[in-house]
């Protein structure tokens, strides 16, 4: 994930690890980190992404309601529950003026 003081936009991404019988899966930090490099690939420094898991002591507090994968991008709820969609992400931050930095 990115981490740069100068960013405009902060994309939070909350998320837990998944037991299961092959062990613990960890698929939602992942692909944060995942979304994170496509978003600084389009955006550049502008954008900072944040990965939280929900047992983390810095995890902020999550609405009620809401279902994991939490995505906020500059604390509004961008998406909870389902996938993690960088279009969606991206969408939301392209109406913020933050464009494409090729």
């Amino acid at each position: 994930m990115t981490n740069h003081d100068d960013a405009q936009v902060i994309v939070t991404i909350i998320g837990a690890a998944i037991a299961c019988k092959e062990g613990i899966n960890d698929s939602w930090r992942e692909v944060a980190g995942w979304a994170a490099r496509q978003l600084t690939t389009r955006c550049g420094e502008a954008v900072q992404v944040k990965y939280y898991d929900l047992f983390d002591p810095e995890c902020p507090v999550i609405p009620s309601g809401t279902q994991l994968p939490l995505v906020l991008v500059n604390g509004d709820v961008i998406s909870n529950g389902g996938k993690i969609s960088v279009p969606a992400i991206r969408k939301r931050i392209e109406g913020l003026g933050i464009g494409n930095k090729r």
